[in-house]
């Protein structure tokens, strides 16, 4: 049962147009169009312009830049779920002699692959691809500017590269590959490599006066697949939405997720403001809520997506000009504006169709030396283990085949928690890689690692 969902109120509606308008009156954007989504639709479309008359709605393109990588990791991803190659991986083994080979995929869909930021000389953003027909010309005679895996370095010649992996692996050009597997079983139909009418031109505004320069729009050739599609608010609503709940048809929820977690931390600057990266995805805390998603810009154009999966809250935000608003702050308001004006009224609570009671045996109360902790049942079958206390470390994790079980977050992702029993098959304690946990501090009867004193709790002698 799904708990019904109201428009949003006019009060919000209001906040979230004052918001744009605000954006597009400071920050000087010819135009400005913005959507919201909430559940899994859209909830909420605005604009504005500085052409009299004329709105821009949801429909009308403009360049996305960088929001292009996720696309492009999403195929990555997809090569990965079927088995033809692995994250860990070093490109050389799918594609050979771009002497860029050792970085695994997985470091380059986190750019800690250590390659250069740009390619060589002239900017690719502002000059056609044909200068650039071949690996070698986006990589140049240097490619590396600090070690493989040793930091975050974003860059985009590793998206390029990871377009070019895309292509040698399913043997098409990278635009056809992204058409068929994301686009059109997404029903992105107006998310394109070239613009096509209704589209918006790209713009540099004066910095000292209101005046307004034509950006020249360029084919970015092999740089394609770090910057180079067109979309609309309506299509990145729905990317979006399959961001946050995956689509069999393309990635599985457990893909998506995994692209949303960190790998990555981001420069020192960036780090303190809580911002990481994960599988091309740009994620950080703010206001005490976890956004994901990604920022893009090109001459001319300035987009952002941004997610907050907790909230189920997203917006997208694009403008055409080549600075002005900080397009990647107004979506995080208009996430936070709906997210505290209309926070998500939860599903009603459900019991568990069916309780195995070997599990339900282990809930409750558990003791790793003398901290406590809670065991619980959720309602997807999983368990957590929760410290009661705010200082210690937390898990959730989900049941394997074999009774034992995996952790999916913070300090135990990854690691084995088991259910270590008697000869008479009662349970004598946990093991969480290594931890022992048992019914009460220090249990006697357990293996607790160096042993317990013999002679017990005790006051003072």
């Amino acid at each position: 049962m799904t708990t019904p969902q109201e428009e949003l109120s006019p009060a919000t509606r209001r906040a979230l147009l004052h918001r744009i308008a605000v954006a597009q009156a400071e920050g000087r954007a010819p135009s400005l169009v913005a959507a919201v989504v909430r559940d899994g639709e859209a909830v909420w479309n605005g604009s504005r312009t500085s052409v009299q008359g004329h709105a821009p709605d949801e429909n009308v393109q403009y360049r996305i830049g960088s929001i292009t990588k996720t696309f492009t990791a999403v195929l990555v991803l997809r090569l990965r779920d079927e088995g033809v190659l692995d994250l860990g991986d070093p490109l050389e083994k799918h594609l050979p002699g771009t002497g860029a080979g050792d970085a695994t995929v997985a470091e380059l869909l986190a750019h800690t692959g250590g390659l250069a930021a740009e390619s060589p000389s002239p900017w690719w953003e502002r000059t056609p691809g044909s200068l650039r027909p071949e690996l070698a010309d986006v990589l140049g005679e240097q490619p590396h500017r600090h070690p493989v895996g040793r930091r975050f370095h974003y860059s985009n010649p590793g998206f390029t590269l990871l377009g070019a992996l895309v292509e040698q692996l399913r043997g098409a050009p990278w635009e056809d590959v992204l058409r068929r597997e994301v686009l059109e079983p997404l029903g992105l139909r107006r998310t394109t490599w070239h613009p096509e009418a209704p589209h918006a031109g790209g713009w540099a505004v004066h910095p000292w006066a209101d005046a307004m320069l034509q950006e020249q729009v360029e084919d970015l050739g092999r740089m394609g697949p770090a910057g180079q599609l067109w979309s609309t608010t309506a299509d990145l609503a729905r990317f979006a939405v399959f961001l946050t709940k995956g689509d069999d048809r393309v990635l599985s929820v457990d893909s998506v997720l995994e692209m949303r977690a960190p790998a990555a931390p981001g420069e020192a600057g960036d780090v303190s403001a809580g911002s990481s990266y994960g599988l091309g995805m740009q994620l950080q805390y703010r206001d005490g809520r976890f956004l994901v998603g990604h920022s893009g810009s090109v001459p001319g154009f300035l987009a952002n997506l941004t997610i907050s999966v907790e909230d189920d809250v997203a917006a997208v935000v694009l403008a055409n000009c080549t600075s002005g608003p900080v397009v990647s702050d107004v979506a995080a308001d208009l996430v936070r504006i709906v997210a505290e004006a209309e926070p998500r009224i939860p599903e009603p609570w459900q019991p568990l169709a069916a309780v195995d009671r070997a599990v339900l045996e282990l809930t409750g109360p558990w003791y790793w030396g003398t901290h406590s902790f809670v065991l619980r049942l959720g309602a997807d079958g999983g368990v957590s283990l929760d410290p009661l206390s705010a200082t210690l470390r937390g898990a959730r994790f989900r049941r394997n085949d074999d009774g034992s079980w995996t952790g999916l977050n913070g300090y135990f992702a990854g690691e084995l928690l088991q259910a270590v029993r008697r000869p008479d098959g009662t349970v004598g304690h946990l093991d969480l890689g290594s931890f022992v946990f048992t019914r009460q501090p220090y249990d006697e009867g357990a293996p607790v690692p160096g042993g317990v004193d013999p002679e017990g709790w005790r006051g003072i002698p």
